[in-house]
């Protein structure tokens, strides 16, 4: 099945045939994925049809029973006028980063964009670079791009032609220095997938991401909330004051 799911992710409207054989092929998956723990590349070879968005919400539902997307987006909306309030009130270098990115939430009238300014509030909020989640490549070639993919281990990439552009060509994310998912709408939906493979692969948080994505799992996605730091034990009793 798993070879035959080879040849049926490059059939054209073959989406439900795909998703049956994903679901009944499940526990063979995970069993090689934490028996062998295989490089991304090699994973992404025998099992394409898992790095696409629908595959990633559906691989995340049956690991969790909780659905990814739906609910990483709708936490962040729920949370969102607190966090501001909490940016707000930070002082300190990290108020002074967060100043601007309250700055930026006011000028926001898209909902994506603003949810993009939430995620990276929280980053530095939690004393971490957003620049590491989120790496914009502006004006580059290829090869440079490239280049700079090959050398990252975890995280979403922002491709744009123009510094002032707010269109962007292209948001996908790397793996191991492999584009594993890309033409993704926005950085929020970026974010969530990337979350989801890395319950998919189960590959460990890059360190200095860990209490942002421990932010992400424990609070927004609720999942395993009894191992919170106290970095984000801090922020959860705030945002339920």
């Amino acid at each position: 099945m798993q070879k035959a799911l080879l040849l049926d992710v490059k059939k054209k409207n073959n989406r439900e045939v795909v998703k049956v054989k994903m679901e009944r092929t499940f526990a063979h998956r995970r069993h090689e994925v934490v028996r062998d723990a295989p490089m991304v590349g090699d994973f992404m070879e025998r099992w394409p049809a898992l790095f696409e968005v629908n595959e990633v919400n559906a691989e995340f539902r049956r690991i969790t029973t909780v659905p990814l997307q739906s609910k990483f987006l709708s936490q962040l909306d729920m949370y969102s006028e607190k966090l501001m309030r909490l940016f707000q009130k930070r002082g300190g270098k990290l108020g002074v980063q967060l100043k601007t990115v309250v700055e930026q939430m006011a000028k926001c009238d898209d909902v994506d964009a603003g949810r993009e300014c939430i995620i990276k509030g929280v980053c530095i909020y939690m004393g971490e670079d957003p620049e590491s989640l989120v790496r914009e490549y502006v004006c580059m070639d290829g090869g440079a791009m490239d280049e700079a993919i090959e050398d990252t281990t975890i995280g979403i990439y922002v491709i744009k032609e123009h510094v002032s552009n707010e269109e962007t060509d292209d948001i996908g994310i790397i793996l191991e220095g492999i584009k594993v998912l890309k033409d993704l709408d926005n950085v929020a939906l970026a974010v969530a997938m990337l979350f989801g493979l890395i319950y998919a692969l189960n590959l460990s948080y890059p360190a200095e991401l860990r209490y942002t994505f421990e932010v992400i799992q424990n609070i927004f996605m609720e999942l395993d909330g009894n191992t919170l730091s106290n970095k984000a034990l801090a922020l959860k009793n705030r945002l339920l004051e």
